[in-house]
C-alpha cells in the first residue's frame, strides 16, 4: 500500500495525479527533539505525517511559550499550509516530539496541485479548516476558561490510561500558555485537596474522579 492511502483525501486522487505526487515527493525521517521549522523561515515543503508527533508552539516577546497544537500521523500542519498559500514566513516553531516520519511535498508540486487538482485542493482546505477550528478552541479556552479547569483537563489528558504524568511545572505552563509560578500554585492547591501527589518531574493522580468533575465543570 502506498503512503498516499494513509490520507483519505488523497486516496481519491486520479491515478495520474497520484503517480505524480508520489514520484515528486520524498519520505523523510526526523529525530526526536529536532526543530523542523521556526519563525522567520520560509516553508519549502508541505509535510504529511506518517508516524510520530510534531508540537507547534509560539513564543511571545516576553519569552512565554504556548503550545498551539500538535500534528499527528495522518495529518498536515496548518501553519505550513497557510505559509505556503500566502508565501509568508513561519511565525511559530515546530518541534518533533518523537522520531517522526513524514512525506515532504515540494512547494512547486504543492502549488501545481492546488491550482490544477480539485481533489488535492479539497484535501488541503478540509485539513486547513479543521485545524483552524481547533485553534479557535485553544483561543477560547485561554480567554474564557479558568486555569484550574484547563489544568485538570490537561493532567487527565497527559495521564492517559495511567495515573502518572511525567511533566515539569514549566512544561505544563507551556502547554497551557501560563506562567510556571501560576501552575505551581494551582498544583499545590490540587495537592492540598488530596487530588494529586508530586515528586520531581512527576505528578500522580490520586483522585481522578474529582479532577474529571472539575475538568467537566
Amino acid at each position: 500500500m502506498s503512503w498516499i492511502d494513509q490520507f483519505p483525501g488523497l486516496s481519491r486522487l486520479p491515478d495520474a495525479i497520484r503517480s505524480y505526487l508520489v514520484e515528486e515527493s520524498k519520505i523523510v525521517t526526523v529525530p526526536a527533539n529536532t526543530v523542523i521549522f521556526g519563525p522567520g523561515k520560509s516553508p519549502e515543503h508541505l509535510l504529511l505525517l506518517l508516524d510520530g508527533t510534531v508540537r507547534v508552539q509560539q513564543t511571545s516577546d516576553t519569552g512565554r511559550e504556548i503550545v498551539l497544537y500538535r500534528v499527528h500521523a495522518g495529518e498536515s500542519c496548518v501553519l505550513t499550509t497557510a505559509c505556503l498559500l500566502a508565501y509568508e514566513d513561519y511565525s511559530a516553531e515546530g518541534i518533533a516530539e518523537t522520531e517522526t516520519r513524514a512525506v515532504a511535498i515540494p512547494r512547486k508540486v504543492f502549488d501545481k496541485l492546488v491550482s490544477d487538482s480539485i481533489e488535492f485542493r479539497q484535501f488541503v482546505f478540509t485539513a486547513y479548516s479543521k485545524r483552524i477550528t481547533d485553534l479557535f478552541m485553544v483561543i477560547e479556552e485561554i480567554a474564557f476558561q479558568k486555569l484550574d479547569i484547563r489544568l485538570a483537563h490537561k493532567l487527565i489528558e497527559l495521564a492517559g490510561d495511567n495515573d502518572t504524568v511525567s511533566a515539569t511545572h514549566q512544561k505544563l505552563a507551556v502547554e497551557l500558555g501560563s506562567a510556571r509560578e501560576v501552575i505551581s500554585r494551582q498544583l499545590q492547591e490540587f495537592q492540598r485537596r488530596g487530588w494529586i501527589e508530586q515528586s520531581r518531574g512527576t505528578i500522580r493522580l490520586i483522585d481522578r474522579a474529582e479532577l474529571e468533575k472539575l475538568a467537566q465543570s
